[in-house]
């Protein structure tokens, strides 16, 4: 295991069909990749249809990225898909310890130095 060194895994929650707009947000400001999963939240607005409770259906982005990286990608987010846009999207970012598998991720901060 390799020591992660300013990583930050950032976390987009978004509607379900947004995930690509939102990924193609990400990539333009700095992000290399990302991972969608599919969810469905479990939040207050619940839809109930012959007594069969359907619950609102998700997206969850997952990236890794450098710390400086993740400030402009959720500035983007926020401004392009934020909370008050259809995608509805939810940010946080969280440090990453150690990571292995992601030999070659160099942040663009120590590439271009």
């Amino acid at each position: 295991m390799e020591k992660a060194n300013n990583i930050k895994v950032l976390y987009i929650i978004v509607n379900a069909g947004f995930a690509e707009e939102v990924v193609e947000i990400a990539r333009e400001a700095g992000a290399r990749g990302a991972t969608i999963i599919n969810a469905r939240g479990t939040g207050a607005v619940h839809k109930a249809i012959l007594g069969i409770t359907i619950d609102t259906e998700k997206e969850i982005i997952l990236s890794l990225v450098d710390g400086d990286t993740a400030e402009r990608i959720i500035a983007a987010v926020k401004e392009k898909a934020g909370l008050k846009s259809p995608a509805n999207s939810v940010c946080f970012i969280m440090p990453v310890e150690k990571m292995v598998g992601a030999n070659n991720f160099i942040p663009l901060t120590e590439k271009e130095e």
